[in-house]
């Protein structure tokens, strides 16, 4: 219950547009989604497994945010705008995180155990990004909207892009973020274009 209390005024720090307690617990499919994961989980640690994938599965149906109720949650989480989110049975998630819509807290199917990552305190998660593998993120690290992290990143980072890159931590600037996007058409077309132009200068020669 402290946990859900905690979650609850977690939800007024990061979302000005929360006006009452009663229209967080009435409306909020991330409030929803906590408060079903947490009696999942205490079914799951009492070898009520079955029926705790249930509470999920139903989660899951009325929220769109699907939590294996084997993941390790902290207090004062919150899951705004959830739709999409997934989180794995091996992930650990600290207190005060936040995370966004679309987000995936997911494995790369090739670890056995512990399978997906550790979210220390405090990080903020982004829209659409992906925490892939058996990894920690640090205390207040920022995940850019988006990215695709597969690897450790330290505390206090910013990471962004696809692959995930460290281009700050704290204040300090360590990476300049190429803006630039691949073109594989493009890019397929100038090898043609080459490849053409060194044939036409072989037959060239020939008929010389």
């Amino acid at each position: 219950m402290q946990k859900i209390k905690r979650d609850l005024a977690a939800v007024f720090r990061h979302d000005p547009a929360a006006r009452s307690k009663a229209e967080v617990i009435l409306t909020y499919s991330g409030f929803h989604a906590l408060v079903m994961y947490r009696f999942a989980h205490f079914l799951h640690v009492h070898r009520y497994k079955l029926l705790a994938r249930i509470v999920s599965q139903l989660c899951k149906f009325f929220t769109g945010i699907e939590i294996h109720p084997g993941a390790k949650i902290g207090y004062g989480v919150v899951i705004d705008h959830g739709e999409g989110v997934v989180i794995g049975e091996t992930a650990e998630v600290g207190n005060n995180v936040l995370i966004y819509q679309g987000v995936t807290l997911g494995g790369t199917g090739k670890d056995k155990g512990k399978r997906h990552p550790t979210i220390k305190d405090g990080v903020m998660i982004c829209s659409g990004a992906k925490v892939l593998g058996p990894f920690t993120v640090g205390k207040n690290a920022r995940i850019g909207a988006g990215s695709i992290v597969l690897k450790e990143v330290p505390p206090n980072a910013t990471v962004v892009g696809v692959p995930g890159r460290i281009v700050k931590i704290g204040n300090e600037r360590v990476d300049d973020l190429d803006q630039s996007l691949p073109d594989p058409t493009g890019d397929d077309i100038k090898r043609l274009e080459a490849r053409i132009a060194a044939l036409e200068a072989k037959l060239d020669s020939r008929q010389e």
